[in-house]
């Protein structure tokens, strides 16, 4: 007999952290980070037809002091991948990234040394959408998929290792120029 027997109807238990990571889920503030034809699907995800306002993200924000989630879309070279650190720094915690694209996933088409090959190397990802481009319903999804994400995240002090943890595993990845195997 536990104590779910013993209140009365109507009544629920949950947790802090429950609580917490479902309002977090519920209201995304994403950061405008377009830098290709990506954005242009990004934006498209904002109109009417498929309308991000219906997951509490109805505005996109212009300060990273606004913003709890950047979606890089698109490709990002060298002499932007600076700049992207900074915005991502200047971000409140929680902060969230999510890499739209192939290009801002892997480089994509763009082998050479201009292009960053992979966002993971100067932020840590959160949510990898493929695609080249990905169309605004494959944004919306991998959004909800990044929401079931956050509902799970912990607090304080839980928070700051898990961070601390992908952070580093973000600064010690492989670049893509020295992998083997069917890269090349």
């Amino acid at each position: 007999m536990g104590i779910e027997e013993k209140l009365p109807s109507g009544v629920l238990l949950t947790t802090v952290e429950g609580v917490a990571g479902y309002m977090r889920k519920a209201s995304f503030w994403p950061a405008t980070f377009g830098l290709a034809c990506c954005a242009i699907e990004m934006m498209t995800s904002g109109g009417p037809k498929y309308d991000l306002a219906r997951f509490g993200m109805e505005v996109f924000r212009a300060s990273p002091r606004q913003a709890d989630l950047m979606i890089v879309a698109g490709r990002v070279s060298q002499k932007m991948a600076p700049v992207l650190r900074q915005i991502y720094d200047q971000m409140p915690e929680p902060k969230w990234v999510l890499a739209m694209g192939v290009c801002a996933s892997s480089g994509g088409m763009f082998n050479n040394y201009a292009i960053v090959q992979g966002v993971d190397h100067v932020v840590p990802v959160d949510m990898y959408l493929p695609g080249c481009p990905p169309r605004p319903e494959m944004l919306i999804d991998a959004i909800l998929k990044l929401h079931d994400q956050v509902q799970q995240t912990k607090l304080g002090p839980n928070r700051a290792a898990e961070v601390e943890e992908r952070e580093n595993a973000a600064l010690q990845a492989l670049p893509t120029s020295e992998m083997k195997g069917l890269l090349r």
